[in-house]
């Protein structure tokens, strides 16, 4: 029987205790390695890594005032490595903050609650099942 290889997850989030939280409970489903970072701008120097999905929050000025926020992250991923799932973080609940994010072609949004983690396993199967499907897509229109 194959077994999958672990996706690659990066995780930013400048709350230090919300991202090992996070961290946390992705290592133990033992599906998934996992890479945190606490600003975007370290995301951008690994992003050559070719993480399989980022989990990025919304706000990333907590702990450096002058840091990228994640939208403008989100764009910079999206210019060179447009593939990736991106799924937005924030504690807002706001429709205008879940529409920029979606118009700056974030896969989802999810409000931070205690109830992220299990939204964003959905939203992580998803997106990998998506994947998977364009794969095979691809592979047959390669045929025809």
């Amino acid at each position: 029987m194959k077994t999958e290889a672990k996706k690659k997850l990066f995780l930013v989030d400048d709350d230090a205790v919300f991202l090992k939280l996070l961290a946390h409970e992705f290592l133990e489903l033992d599906e998934f390695i996992i890479e945190t970072f606490s600003t975007g701008e370290q995301l951008l120097a690994h992003l050559s890594e070719d993480p399989d999905a980022i989990i990025l929050d919304y706000h990333l000025d907590g702990i450096e005032t002058q840091a990228m926020n994640g939208i403008k992250i989100l764009d910079e991923i999206k210019a060179s490595k447009p593939s990736i799932p991106v799924v937005m973080l924030s504690s807002q609940d706001k429709i205008e903050v879940a529409v920029e994010c979606m118009h700056h072609k974030a896969f989802d949004y999810v409000i931070k609650s205690e109830t992220a983690f299990i939204r964003i396993r959905q939203i992580l199967a998803s997106a990998f099942q998506i994947q998977k499907m364009e794969k095979q897509l691809g592979w047959y229109m390669d045929r025809m």
